[in-house]
């Protein structure tokens, strides 16, 4: 029996294993699915989006600082990231939990999310320097450029609340 010739050029496999992960660690975070109602169109709702640095849509959020509530936690990111100041944190819409490695740490990461009412001139945002865009959309567009279906089932309760509660 002849045993097959190795094949030239070809370098013994080398497994790159990542390191073991060594620490859980929770993040606590939080935001909002920011809407408005046109005031020359009542009837139509848009919805704030923020695109992040990886070019991904998504709804403005961060982490919960010490001693702060989600809600609170909600408003500043907000504020923070898109520039909006006049707004009512109104209904709890839910959170998503999602997880990701960092380094040799698993983070286990959760963000409450509510719905959030835009006042005054809701035009005058802008995003952070990290972001790639911030845009009102109409909430279809929205729902059609979110990139995390937990997010969209969460603009579709919100998008539900405003309906039935006439916000």
């Amino acid at each position: 029996m002849r045993r097959p010739k190795p094949l030239a050029g070809i370098k013994k496999f080398v497994s790159r294993r990542r390191p073991v992960i060594e620490e859980v660690v929770r993040e606590p975070t939080a935001g909002g699915v920011i809407f408005r109602r046109l005031a020359d169109q009542p009837e139509k709702i848009e919805i704030l989006l923020i695109q992040d640095s990886k070019g991904r849509w998504t709804i403005p959020k961060g982490h919960i600082e010490e001693g702060e509530s989600p809600r609170a936690a909600a408003a500043r990111e907000i504020t923070e990231e898109t520039g909006l100041k006049k707004m009512k944190v109104g209904d709890w819409l839910g959170k998503i939990n999602f997880r990701y490695r960092r380094n040799n740490s698993l983070v286990l990461m959760t963000t409450e999310i509510f719905l959030v009412k835009a006042f005054g001139d809701s035009s005058e945002v802008k995003p952070e320097k990290w972001m790639t865009s911030l845009a009102w959309m109409p909430a279809n567009d929205a729902l059609d450029k979110i990139e995390y279906e937990d997010i969209s089932k969460l603009i579709l309760l919100g998008l539900k609340k405003i309906r039935d509660q006439g916000l």
